[in-house]
């Protein structure tokens, strides 16, 4: 999710460099965009289906030190706050979406590391704690009747993206982003939706990245894939779309076994079908079921969404949905739910195009 625009007078990812945390939980401003998201699959005790996505993005108004001096007002700022919450009530067939912005003025928005918190309005994720990790995380998100109410914990640890958590987006300088992930995290709390509220329990996943980029020549969108298989291992993978419809070279993936190990993912041997789409009311077409095969793993998944809609219409259009896992890993069967995000087909920017 890369931004456009100047990047003159802001950081630039330019290399690996070691993490600091718990500094690195809370905001880089001297970045140009930053995001903390979140995404899930829950499940009630009368097996009532749910997924849930929760990003926070601080996108940033001017390269620090570039506002003028001495401003007064309480609401000047040269940072913006924009969250995403949806909901898929699978078993109710519905999807729910909304979104906020906010400026870090007043105390309505913003992030900190200790103790780590990052907020707009009454949206929330934040830990109790004030050390390396902030577990057990509590996430609140509400609107309209949807909402969400869950405690965190990691099972699964840290793991950084790319070349050591520096994961570069295409060949120009610092063209890069730092990222890393929580692939696994035990989820317990409360839905709201269609009038009812439901005790859940599943499994999240939580990214963070930040950087100053953008998307490479030719590209114009991309198809990001979080899976968690029932045998312990997660999976990573963003196929950066060209113009003409082919994978661009610097996308990237990691495959992260049941002990933690992760190895990057041979890319170029990766075969990414669609086997279905979905179509809007206005015509834009998303895929909606995909094989995916792993040669090197001797994994082969087929991929599919739990509800066709997912689609968020909001001051940018994309889809982001649940989605089930089944197939085959070295001949044995295998299963599992994740996320999946796709951007570009809309002819609207993504989400993180937005000012950053």
């Amino acid at each position: 999710m890369l931004g456009g625009g100047s990047a003159a007078g802001y950081e630039r990812a330019l290399e690996p460099r070691p993490f600091d945390f718990p500094s690195d939980h809370g905001p880089h401003p001297g970045f140009r965009n930053e995001w903390w998201y979140l995404t899930g699959n829950l499940e009630g005790r009368n097996g009532e289906a749910f997924g849930f996505q929760l990003t926070f993005f601080r996108i940033a108004l001017a390269p620090p030190g570039a506002m003028p001096a001495g401003r007064s007002s309480k609401w000047a700022t040269d940072q913006l706050y924009m969250a995403h919450f949806a909901l898929s009530d699978v078993s109710g067939g519905t999807f729910h979406a909304f979104e906020r912005f906010r400026r870090p003025a007043l105390g309505l928005a913003g992030a900190h590391a200790r103790p780590f918190a990052v907020w707009l309005d009454d949206w929330r994720l934040e830990g109790p704690k004030d050390g390396e990790e902030p577990w057990p995380l509590r996430l609140q998100a509400a609107e309209d009747g949807a909402g969400l109410d869950l405690s965190l914990t990691d099972v699964g640890g840290r793991v950084l993206q790319g070349d050591r958590g520096h994961s570069p987006k295409g060949p120009g300088i610092g063209n890069a982003s730092f990222y890393y992930s929580y692939p696994r995290l035990e989820a317990r709390g409360t839905v709201a939706a269609a009038g009812r509220e439901v005790e859940v329990e599943g499994t999240a996943w939580l990214d963070r990245e930040w950087s100053t980029s953008a998307l490479g020549d030719g590209v114009v969108g991309w198809d990001w894939f979080s899976l968690q298989l029932d045998d312990g291992r997660s999976l990573m993978l963003y196929r950066l779309r060209r113009r003409d419809g082919s994978q661009d070279p610097w996308s990237d993936g990691t495959l992260v076994d049941a002990d933690g190990s992760a190895h990057r993912i041979e890319m170029k041997k990766v075969r990414l079908q669609e086997l279905d789409h979905w179509r809007a009311d206005d015509g834009v077409r998303y895929p909606s079921r995909w094989r995916l095969s792993l040669p090197n793993e001797a994994l082969e998944l087929t991929v599919l969404p739990r509800l066709a809609d997912q689609e968020l219409r909001l001051t940018v259009r994309y889809w982001e949905g649940a989605v089930t896992v089944s197939g085959t890993s070295r001949g044995n069967p295998v299963a599992g739910a994740g996320y999946v995000e796709l951007t570009g087909y809309s002819g609207r920017e993504s989400p993180a195009e937005t000012g950053g």
